[in-house]
């Protein structure tokens, strides 16, 4: 889905339309927890992060996830947005093997306690999400 809008509406009319294709109500409820704080931002992760850099050609929406669960598990401390992206993992066919495998790897170069905090948080969504029982 390439970008060819030149407004500011347009802009952020063409990001929303990938947010939800992406990230679906995890997405929206990013952008309206930000409206009554810093507007300006959730305009730029839909505009700028989603209408234009997520729908660039060089990698498809899988590998962005991919990429962006490790970075997200590498930085720590970013639970409520691994929660997010571990659902649009799913959503553009990421397997639930295939998202504890990339965490699983991550913990070589990011450390033991990062790589736990970010599969607690994609349990959290795999049992929302029914991909296993909860306990």
């Amino acid at each position: 889905m390439t970008n060819n809008a030149t407004t500011r509406q347009q802009q952020f009319d063409h990001g929303m339309t990938v947010l939800d294709a992406v990230d679906g109500e995890g997405g929206q409820r990013v952008i309206d927890a930000l409206a009554d704080v810093s507007p300006e931002l959730g305009h730029q992760v839909v505009a700028w992060a989603f209408g234009q850099m997520y729908t660039r050609t060089e990698l498809t929406p899988r590998d962005r996830q991919l990429v962006t669960l490790g970075i997200l598990t590498a930085l720590g401390g970013c639970e409520p947005q691994l929660d997010v992206h571990v659902n649009a993992s799913l959503n553009v066919g990421l397997t639930r093997s295939e998202i504890v495998e990339a965490l699983l790897h991550a913990s070589v170069y990011c450390g033991m306690p990062r790589a736990l905090n970010a599969t607690f948080a994609a349990k959290k969504v795999f049992i929302e999400r029914g991909l296993i029982p909860s306990a």
